[in-house]
C-alpha cells in the first residue's frame, strides 16, 4: 500500500510540471495532493506547522506570479488591459486546440488581432503580443521554479 501511495505522490509532483504547458491540469493544487496524501495516509507527524505555512506563502506566490507576469509583460509591451484578458483567455483556449503549441500561438493571434483592432498600428499590436509570449514564458519559468522549490523542502523534510 505504501509503494501505491508513493506512486500516487510522485505522480501528482510530475503532473505539476505537466500543467506548466497544459495549463488546464492543476499545477499547485497536484502539489498539494501529494503533500495531503503523505500526511493523512503516511506519516501524520513530519511535516511541520512552519512547513503547511510555507506552502501556503508560496502557493499564494505561485499563484501571483501566474497572474500578475502575463499582464504585466503586457503592459510593458505597450498592450491594452483588453490584450491582457484576451491572452488569457486565449492561454486557456489553445490548451485545448493545439497543445501545447495552442497556448502559445493562439494567445499571440488574438492579441494582435485585438491590439490592432484598438490601436491600428501593427507594429505596437506585433510588440503587445510579443509581451504576451514573454509574460507567459516567465510565468510559467516561475511557476516551475516555486514548484521545485516547494516539492524539494519537501523531500528534504522527509528525508532528513
Amino acid at each position: 500500500m505504501e509503494i501505491l501511495l508513493w506512486i500516487i505522490i510522485i505522480g501528482l509532483f510530475i503532473t505539476s510540471f505537466v500543467a506548466l504547458f497544459f495549463p488546464v491540469l492543476p499545477s499547485v493544487f497536484a502539489i498539494w495532493g501529494g503533500f495531503i496524501i503523505y500526511h493523512f495516509f503516511l506519516n501524520s507527524g513530519e511535516l511541520t506547522t512552519f512547513f503547511w505555512i510555507s506552502m501556503v506563502t508560496l502557493t499564494a506566490v505561485l499563484l501571483l506570479a501566474d497572474v500578475f507576469t502575463g499582464s504585466l509583460a503586457v503592459k510593458q509591451f505597450g498592450g491594452s488591459k483588453l490584450g491582457g484578458r484576451v491572452a488569457a483567455i486565449s492561454v486557456i483556449i489553445g490548451a485545448f486546440v493545439y497543445p501545447p503549441f495552442g497556448i502559445l500561438a493562439l494567445p499571440f493571434i488574438a492579441v494582435i488581432i485585438v491590439e490592432y483592432w484598438q490601436q491600428e498600428d501593427f507594429l505596437s499590436a506585433l510588440r503587445a503580443a510579443i509581451g504576451t509570449l514573454i509574460g507567459f514564458l516567465s510565468g510559467r519559468l516561475a511557476e516551475g521554479i516555486i514548484q521545485l522549490i516547494m516539492i524539494g523542502w519537501f523531500f528534504l523534510i522527509i528525508w532528513s
